[in-house]
């Protein structure tokens, strides 16, 4: 009957093997267990410390996750080390695999870069009339990857954030007061001191028309078939179209109740009859 026992040799060979990587499996464990607890005490100081920052909600979850598993790595890291991994070697391909998924996903990582940027210093938030990339319209969403507008006419538009943030963007509903800008022609015999008097009145009668700035009218331009002035009143953002597009019809009714032509553009045509040549 074969013996139950253990041979002495795997024994030894068993205590050897304890002796040689006890101590780092239980390192490796420890420096598991604490860098995890650290890394989770540290995401939720980063979600704290971004939430009393007042940084878009959307973002928050995010960056406190980057923070968190930026650190889990350092802690695998270093329990590879333990082992006698060669982790300057192992960094080294981890980096060369990172550049070659950034060079692959260059669009989408610009595309993210810019939201976050885009979420953290807000030059515009929902709600607002925007202008940026060649298309213009209401905020309705602001993405990690993209900015969703719809335009006047209710068309949903979805702009890459790096062409949000990578060009020049109006905002609109940035101020809450916006200048009507607006260029009114009489004709050249108008007394033009009765022409700047009516568009006057006609601004002073819009209770729209903000008296603080006060509104400017002067003029502007001695055109080819016009004087023009220009006519600059101030109001709230949001009667801004609806007080230009009465001002328009206003301000020719006004000039002309008080006697003013406008003019529209015409050419004067001589002609000249050449003498007749001597027979």
């Amino acid at each position: 009957m074969e013996s139950e026992f253990v041979p002495a040799e795997t024994l030894q060979s068993l205590v050897d093997l304890m002796a040689q990587w006890g101590l780092s499996i239980l390192g490796a464990l420890a420096v598991l267990f604490i860098g995890a607890w650290i890394a989770k005490r540290v995401r939720m100081g980063a979600r704290r410390s971004l939430s009393a920052a007042d940084i878009d909600p959307m973002l928050v979850p995010f960056v406190a996750s980057l923070v968190y598993w930026g650190l889990m790595a350092f802690v695998v890291i270093a329990v590879l080390g333990l082992f006698g991994v060669p982790t300057a070697s192992f960094i080294a391909v981890v980096g060369a695999a990172g550049l070659a998924v950034g060079l692959a996903l260059q669009g989408t990582l610009a595309n993210f870069a810019s939201g976050v940027m885009i979420l953290t210093f807000k030059p515009f938030g929902v709600g607002d009339w925007v202008e940026v990339a060649g298309v213009a319209g209401t905020v309705r969403e602001i993405g990690i990857f993209s900015t969703v507008l719809f335009s006047g006419d209710n068309v949903k538009i979805v702009v890459p954030n790096a062409q949000v943030y990578g060009q020049t963007l109006k905002n609109y509903s940035a101020s809450e007061t916006r200048r009507v800008d607006l260029i009114v022609g009489v004709g050249y015999s108008d007394d033009l001191q009765v022409a700047r008097d009516a568009i006057l009145a006609v601004l002073e009668g819009d209770e729209r028309v903000l008296e603080d700035p006060a509104p400017t009218v002067a003029v502007h331009e001695l055109g080819e078939s016009s004087v023009d002035f220009v006519v600059r009143p101030w109001c709230q953002a949001s009667d801004y179209w609806p007080l230009r597009w009465d001002l328009n019809r206003r301000l020719k009714e006004g000039l002309e109740g008080a006697g003013c032509s406008i003019p529209f553009p015409q050419r004067d045509l001589h002609l000249h009859q050449a003498p007749q040549e001597a027979v």
